[in-house]
């Protein structure tokens, strides 16, 4: 018997959407089948495998015990805290444990949705897929929404049939990796993959019925390519017209491919304010879609850039264009305020007690508006 075709126990993998943040986390394959982005650090060093059919159903069983479990705990004892909860329903083993800790989390977030992990989870046969997903629905038939990272690469190569039967079968929402819609900056950065199939990728999406997350990278053409990167994305969400897009501005960790061309020279990365004046060229550039633009990442300058279009265009282009126009100290002040936490908005420069605490901790560390930068760089890493 190969080791991988033993059952281990429950398994979750190493990341999953801002937005998915209360989600059951299901775990059908491990790491990415690409793993050669020069911006991603999340799966270096590992090796791509699908996880067994079985084995993936083996975790849905013991999640939906668990969350049986605790359902009629509450129901025998009542409403419980989460902590209440937990003592009081344990497992009684700690081979248990990773699954009981997921029905935890899930149960006091709801329990309203899943997102099927790690990097690609459509690689998978379609049939093999459906079976999980209907595996999903009958041990969860409340969930309202199922969802799962994909790549364009992949998605393009599915039929439209396969498709419509993988959305039937209970997969309600995707995210993709667009990053760019330039060719030039997707070659720059091995995404492995061109505009165009981009492109086709998220419209078969939409074809089927199934809600389409777009994910761009502020930043990621660098300086040189910072005009062209943000045109020829907001060209292709023209074409594409995504249910969101969600902004994840570009930090660069050590160890990567990026890191190493950005330490040579040879990757000239944007300051704040060139990544606001490209973020205002995206987003003044997109034109006839109904997408919902968020701004969800701990990483990004600004939060409140967030909305529905066209409608709120013009605010979210407000925001940024009123920081653009402010004194260099007032930037200065709001990129510390918001990387420290203190800032969600503009606005909370006008809080009295978070700007003196921003402004302390500035004087402190000798942050100036020269040096702010490359000291937001440095902290902005240890995010990752």
């Amino acid at each position: 018997m190969k080791k991988n075709d033993v059952y281990t126990g429950f398994e979750q993998g190493p990341i999953r959407p801002p937005s998915e943040a209360g989600s059951l986390l299901i775990r059908i394959t491990r790491n990415c089948p690409w793993n050669r982005c020069t911006f991603c650090p999340v799966y270096k060093g590992t090796r791509f495998s699908v996880r067994p059919v079985a084995h993936v159903l083996r975790d849905i069983d013991a999640v939906a015990e668990n969350v049986r479990r605790l359902q009629d705990r509450e129901a025998a004892s009542g409403r419980l805290l989460p902590s209440q909860l937990k003592q009081a329903a344990a497992p009684p083993g700690p081979g248990d444990l990773p699954a009981f800790q997921a029905a935890l989390h899930w149960h006091a977030g709801g329990m309203q949705s899943i997102f099927l992990q790690d990097a690609n989870s459509l690689i998978l046969k379609p049939a093999d897929l459906i079976r999980i997903l209907a595996h999903l629905r009958s041990r969860f038939p409340w969930v309202a929404r199922i969802t799962s990272y994909a790549r364009s690469h992949t998605i393009a190569r599915i039929s439209d049939a396969d498709l419509a039967e993988i959305r039937a079968a209970g997969l309600n929402r995707i995210h993709i990796g667009l990053e760019s819609g330039a060719d030039a900056v997707l070659k720059l950065v091995r995404k492995g993959v061109d505009r165009e199939t981009h492109i086709t990728a998220g419209r078969k999406v939409k074809r089927a019925g199934i809600s389409l997350s777009e994910y761009v990278m502020p930043g990621l053409g660098g300086r040189a390519l910072s005009e062209v990167h943000a045109r020829d994305t907001a060209d292709a969400l023209n074409r594409i017209n995504p249910d969101f897009i969600r902004l994840r501005t570009l930090a660069i960790p050590n160890g990567l491919e990026l890191h190493d061309a950005y330490v040579s020279g040879r990757f000239e990365k944007c300051t704040d304010l060139m990544m606001a004046r490209e973020i205002l060229l995206l987003i003044e550039s997109l034109e006839g879609i109904a997408s919902a633009v968020r701004s969800d990442h701990v990483l990004n300058l600004f939060e409140e850039v967030r909305g529905q279009l066209p409608e709120d265009k013009a605010r979210m282009t407000g925001v940024l264009k009123t920081f653009l126009a402010m004194p260099a100290e007032e930037q200065m002040l709001y990129q510390v305020g918001r990387r420290l936490g203190l800032f969600g908005r503009l606005s909370d420069l006008q809080q009295p007690r978070r700007r003196a605490r921003v402004v302390q901790t500035c004087r402190e560390v000798g942050i100036t508006p020269e040096n702010v930068d490359g000291l937001i760089d440095d902290l902005m890493r240890r995010f990752i």
